[in-house]
């Protein structure tokens, strides 16, 4: 793998905007913070006004020459789009500004082969890379070549461009049946928990909402926390004991980001559907980001492509320790909200409520005398269930508790 670390790219932004303005700057600042965790520098933004993307070069040909005479004046190493480019607007791109061109898809791939550390994860993210750069070969070949290293070129996939496609379907191939093979381990993995009935509660979120700082204040995880996009991949799974004496099994993951690349959302599909077979969605915000709204709609937009709908969401408003007061923010898909300051461990208490008066939502109430004989019933209902009510009686123990629907006493 090359040594990247001594290279820092500085690159400018593009973009098209056709919706008059409206979350233009936005859009290129969370753009910048892809480029920033990516290990580059921006130097400069272009914005071109169109009704509609040009097919070509994406923002025209006019356009295009500024473009060039942008990254001459700022001495930048390459440009980025905001969106996928097409193999033909690659090309032509690449021929009229001279330099490296890169497109928001191939810095979210780059980042995600520099965060990659298990098994899957890797595999993962060389799939997506192989699959997204297999269709542009032709127009990214001169690109990339011009830099030893940097964005792009990043993981496991960074010598393929090299070799041709016959090779590079017949690895895409062998990827594939490897996480086949991770995806079944998975499944096992998954069924295991499932068989032990707790409760499984799946952690969700736009990217850098707080969710791993969440899951280490829970559980003591050790979940890798940084102020970064993206700063965990892998899916971490951890029991938490609520305030009722109440396990659940805690899952997190990766999280969601706007135009997600669909190579991503399908290498990591497997990963991804973890909230697919949660009891209950705990959907973290961080309603100190100005753009909590268009977060919300993401991580419900991309919840739904995984196929995760009628479930029960908790939806957790965090970070309220970085704002002055609680800005209104609306989340009707939600059945209960609360506000977290997830590092400080402010509202959890909430939290521990709002879980366990879901988990009742789907179990059975009882009220039971349990003889002194079968007493042993009594850890597996506090293990799997909730008590309300234990009495002490002649005739046995007497108990009102909520327990699983298939539980039997």
């Amino acid at each position: 793998m090359y040594d990247n670390n001594e290279l820092v790219e500085k690159v400018v932004l593009f973009c098209v905007d056709l919706d008059n303005g409206e979350d233009v700057d936005v859009n290129l600042d969370e753009l910048e913070e892809l480029v920033k965790t990516a290990g580059a520098v921006v130097v400069g933004r272009l914005v071109q006004k169109k009704d509609s993307i040009d097919k070509a070069t994406y923002i025209g040909s006019g356009k295009t020459e500024e473009l060039r005479d942008l990254v001459l004046e700022t001495g930048a190493t390459g440009v980025v789009c905001d969106d996928e480019l097409s193999p033909m607007q690659l090309k032509n791109l690449e021929d009229i500004v001279d330099t490296k061109i890169m497109d928001r898809t191939m810095v979210i791939l780059d980042i995600f082969a520099s965060r990659a550390t298990t098994r899957e994860g890797k595999i993962q993210v060389e799939l997506a890379q192989l699959k997204y750069r297999s269709s542009r070969l032709i127009g990214m070949r001169s690109s990339l070549s011009r830099l030893g290293g940097g964005i792009g070129t990043r993981g496991p996939g960074e010598k393929k461009l090299e070799i041709d496609r016959r090779i590079i379907r017949d690895r895409i191939s062998q990827l594939q049946k490897e996480l086949e093979d991770v995806k079944q381990h998975r499944e096992v993995m998954r069924k295991q928990r499932m068989i032990g009935n707790l409760p499984i509660v799946s952690i969700v979120g736009y990217t850098n909402a707080g969710k791993s700082t969440l899951l280490n204040k829970l559980t003591d995880a050790g979940v890798l926390e940084e102020d970064k996009l993206f700063a965990t991949l892998d899916p971490t799974s951890r029991n938490y004991k609520l305030s009722n004496g109440q396990e659940v099994i805690v899952t997190d993951t990766v999280g969601f980001i706007r135009k997600l690349p669909h190579h991503l959302i399908n290498a990591f599909r497997s990963t991804l559907e973890e909230a697919k077979y949660a009891d209950i969605i705990l959907h973290v915000v961080d309603i100190s980001n100005p753009q909590a709204d268009n977060h919300i709609l993401t991580v419900y937009d991309t919840l739904s492509s995984l196929g995760v709908v009628d479930k029960p969401i908790i939806t957790a408003f965090n970070k309220i320790d970085k704002v002055d007061s609680i800005p209104i923010i609306k989340d009707f898909k939600a059945d209960k909200i609360i506000h977290i300051a997830a590092k400080k461990a402010i509202g959890f208490d909430d939290l521990s409520t709002s879980l366990e008066e879901t988990i009742n939502n789907f179990r059975n109430y009882i009220e039971k005398t349990i003889p002194y004989t079968d007493a042993g019933l009594l850890n597996k209902i506090r293990k799997y269930g909730t008590i309300l009510e234990e009495d002490y009686r002649e005739d046995g123990i007497f108990v009102r508790a909520y327990v699983e629907k298939d539980f039997n006493i």
